[in-house]
């Protein structure tokens, strides 16, 4: 993607939920997320949206997501691809299978049905591309940092998987709120995931922070601040251990 970025790019990438300082520079501190996923919206009857949805018996309870749509718009200027990429994130159930990102094709049905119009911006084919890639950038990460915490587990279950997900961008969770009591922005994302500890069910909340310029070849900006849901002693207790390893080695490199 490079240092920069058209307008197009951040126009399409806003749609999605990625604003301008995500792609190059700053937001206002206190700014109104544009990233959510749209949830309870009962009135929609097939969506393509990579973000889990409530409120329709079509939807896969594990992810709250329709039937995939593969099928182009039909003003839509160009095509665009419909493969989809298997994800490093193994699925909870019998079967060895993993979770699969959504396509471009999708993501361009998404972003319409959120109300973009491609016709107000003068948008390229590999804007899409970009979009996808960093979707799927934070998804990686977001998995590899909850399997740090699992490693606390390792004896217990070597294997978890994700059981299912939900986007909650405007329900900021309580260490957000303090954070932005003192001074920092808030998240412009939060999305829990219920992660399979070998037949226990585990919350984990993840805050997704502005990061700065996108890293050139990873696709990565965001910085991600993920930890168990305070909602079981067990939870609890693993923060409260990391915690201390934090204070404890910080310390010593000091």
């Amino acid at each position: 993607m490079g240092n920069t970025v058209s307008s197009a790019e951040i126009a399409a990438a806003q749609i999605v939920g990625y604003t301008e300082r995500e792609f190059t520079h700053s937001r206002p501190r206190g700014g109104k997320p544009l990233y959510e996923c749209p949830r309870h919206r009962q009135e929609v009857k097939v969506m393509t949206s990579g973000c889990p949805i409530a409120g329709n018996d079509d939807f896969n309870p594990l992810n709250m997501m329709p039937p995939p749509n593969q099928l182009p718009a039909p003003d839509q200027p160009f095509p665009l691809p419909t493969e989809r990429q298997m994800s490093s994130i193994p699925k909870s159930g019998d079967k060895n299978e993993f979770w699969v990102y959504p396509s471009q094709q999708m993501f361009w049905n998404a972003m319409l049905r959120k109300g973009w119009r491609w016709k107000d911006e003068d948008i390229e084919p590999e804007v899409m591309g970009h979009i996808i890639q960093i979707h799927n950038a934070n998804n990686e990460q977001a998995w590899q940092e909850i399997l740090k915490w699992e490693a606390l587990h390792a004896r217990e279950c070597g294997y978890p998987k994700l059981k299912s997900f939900a986007g909650r961008a405007k329900d900021y969770s309580p260490r957000a709120r303090i954070r932005y009591w003192m001074g920092y922005e808030l998240p412009f994302d939060r999305h829990d995931w219920i992660i399979d500890r070998c037949g226990k069910e585990v919350r984990y909340v993840i805050d997704y922070y502005d990061g700065g310029p996108v890293k050139p070849g990873s696709y990565q900006f965001a910085l991600l601040d993920v930890r168990p849901a305070m909602d079981s002693v067990e939870n609890i207790w693993d923060r409260m251990r990391v915690a201390y390893w934090r204070w404890v080695y910080s310390n010593d490199i000091s």
